[in-house]
């Protein structure tokens, strides 16, 4: 049997919607809350059980890990222990985690919280008397509909500002991931579990972009012209401290201005090499999004 966390989610709901094209005849148990939308999972055709319960329950978690024999967690790095504790209790064959290549971050708020569950994670494997083959997958900023939180964000400034601040230039380097193409890795992993045993993959988009070429694409597929202005860095991060102080603490913008220089883009070779993963180009997955903004402003 495989459980999947986060089905309904931004990029589980694309992972669901590669396990019907392929028409998967395993049995799924999804873990989803009281306030999920379902429809898709209802009308899904596949056989699913859903189970109603709280990831951050580690009772709840050892009684509905019983009898599977792949996890694919997606709903986030800070549940990953618990989904960890429990496929161990469970005697689990296969755990997929969906973490961040955040943990790559110089930054140490971006970073640290991220390496200490993971540390965790493999402290609890090592006491464990049972050999659990986790696979850990690493996507990068991920976008491709309005409800992500990191794209969405700059349409709406794009399409709100004509005179539109830039830090460093725009030169930092980042490499977005669709979900869509998120969702197609899932299910690679998932039909070749044994080529991915004990390994780490980065999910990434199909290569890197500076973040001022991606505003100039947002730009573009809104029809706007847009003036770009350097903001260099260290100006930023002023602004930014000078904004916290003024809110006390309440609006912190910081490590977000310091991120907006740092390098953020990885290759996906690795997952390319061992299942196949080729994601979609940015330029088709933000027009995709854009026409979804611009569809909802009508």
């Amino acid at each position: 049997m495989l459980l999947v966390t986060g089905i309904t989610g931004h990029t589980g709901r694309y992972f669901l919607q590669e396990l019907m094209d392929h028409k998967y005849e395993g049995a799924v148990r999804c873990i989803v809350r009281e306030t999920s939308d379902t429809y898709m999972l209802d009308n899904c055709g596949l056989n699913i059980e859903k189970i109603y319960g709280d990831l951050n329950d580690q009772e709840f978690m050892n009684k509905c890990i019983k009898n599977v024999e792949t996890i694919m967690h997606i709903a986030g790095i800070q549940n990953s222990v618990n989904v960890v504790t429990a496929a161990n209790f469970n005697k689990v064959k296969n755990v997929v985690l969906v973490h961040t290549t955040g943990i790559y971050s110089k930054y140490k708020s971006a970073s640290e919280l991220y390496q200490n569950i993971e540390d965790e994670i493999k402290l609890l494997t090592e006491k464990s008397d049972h050999k659990l083959n986790i696979i850990i997958l690493r996507p990068t900023m991920i976008y491709g509909d309005l409800c992500d939180l990191n794209m969405s964000k700059f349409i709406k400034m794009v399409d709100r500002l004509r005179l539109f601040p830039v830090i460093n230039g725009g030169t930092g380097l980042i490499q977005p991931v669709n979900a869509r193409s998120l969702g197609r890795a899932y299910f690679l992993v998932l039909k070749n579990l044994s080529r991915a045993s004990q390994k780490e993959y980065i999910i990434s988009g199909e290569k890197p972009i500076s973040m001022k070429e991606a505003f100039k694409l947002i730009s573009l597929h809104l029809n706007k012209k847009t003036c770009f202005i350097n903001v260099p860095v260290m100006v930023g991060v002023a602004l930014a401290y000078i904004l916290k102080v003024a809110s006390l603490g309440k609006i912190d913008f910081v490590e977000k201005v310091q991120r907006m220089a740092e390098d953020r883009s990885f290759s996906h070779e690795l997952a390319r090499k061992d299942f196949g993963y080729i994601p979609i180009e940015f330029k088709e997955g933000i027009g995709i999004e854009v026409k979804q903004f611009l569809e909802k402003k009508k």
